[in-house]
C-alpha cells in the first residue's frame, strides 16, 4: 500500500510511519542539519500527524500533507533555535558556560570522504532564503517533482521553478566565492 490516499485508502498510522519516517527524517535533517534535532522534530511530526490524521480531508496526497507538516515543523524548530541564539544576551553575558559550538555535520547519505565537501554545500544551502532552501532540499534530496513541491509549499509550479533557479544561482555564487577564498 502506498502512503497516498488513492482510491480513498488511507494507511494505518503504523503503516504511514513505516513508509514515510525515513523520508521525513531526511527532509528534516536537511533543514535542521543536526541528527539529534532531526530525530526530535521527526517525532514531533508524527505526533502531529497522529493527532491530525482523523481530520485529513484528502485535498492533497497524504504524503504531501505529511511533508508539509515536516517542513513546517523543521522550519519552526530552526527559527526557535535562531531566536534562542540571538536572544537572551543577558544570559550569554552572565553565563559561565562556554558558547555552544556549531553541530558537527552529519547526513546518512554522505560518505566519509565527501563529508567536508558536503558540509560546505549544506552550509551554503542553509544560507539560502527559506523557500529556496526548502524547494532545493525537497527536489535534490527527496527527488520530489516540482508539482509536489508546489503543493507542499502551497504555491505554483512556476514559483517553484523560479525558486529553484534562484537557489541554484545563489549556491553557485556562494560556492564560487567560498572556493575562491580557500584556494588563495
Amino acid at each position: 500500500m502506498t502512503p497516498d490516499n488513492q482510491n480513498g485508502n488511507i494507511p494505518t498510522f503504523t503503516e504511514l510511519v513505516n513508509q514515510l519516517q525515513g523520508l521525513v527524517y531526511n527532509t528534516v535533517l536537511g533543514i535542521v542539519q543536526n541528527e539529534t534535532d532531526a530525530e526530535d522534530v521527526t517525532q514531533e511530526v508524527f505526533i502531529q500527524v497522529h493527532e491530525s490524521l482523523p481530520g485529513f480531508k484528502g485535498d492533497s496526497k497524504l504524503s504531501t500533507w505529511v511533508y508539509r507538516i515536516a517542513v513546517n515543523k523543521a522550519l519552526d524548530f530552526k527559527k526557535s533555535k535562531t531566536a534562542q541564539r540571538h536572544g537572551g544576551w543577558l544570559k550569554r553575558v552572565f553565563s559561565t558556560t562556554e558558547a555552544e559550538e556549531p553541530a558537527v555535520f552529519y547526513h546518512p547519505g554522505v560518505v566519509l570522504e565527501n563529508k567536508e565537501e558536503a558540509a560546505v554545500l549544506f552550509k551554503a544551502i542553509d544560507q539560502l532564503p527559506e523557500k529556496q532552501r526548502v524547494a532545493f532540499l525537497l527536489h535534490k534530496t527527496e527527488a520530489m517533482p516540482y508539482a509536489e513541491i508546489a503543493e507542499v509549499l502551497e504555491t505554483s509550479v512556476h514559483a517553484v521553478e523560479s525558486l529553484m533557479g534562484r537557489a541554484k544561482q545563489n549556491l553557485k555564487n556562494y560556492l564560487h566565492n567560498y572556493y575562491l577564498k580557500n584556494k588563495l
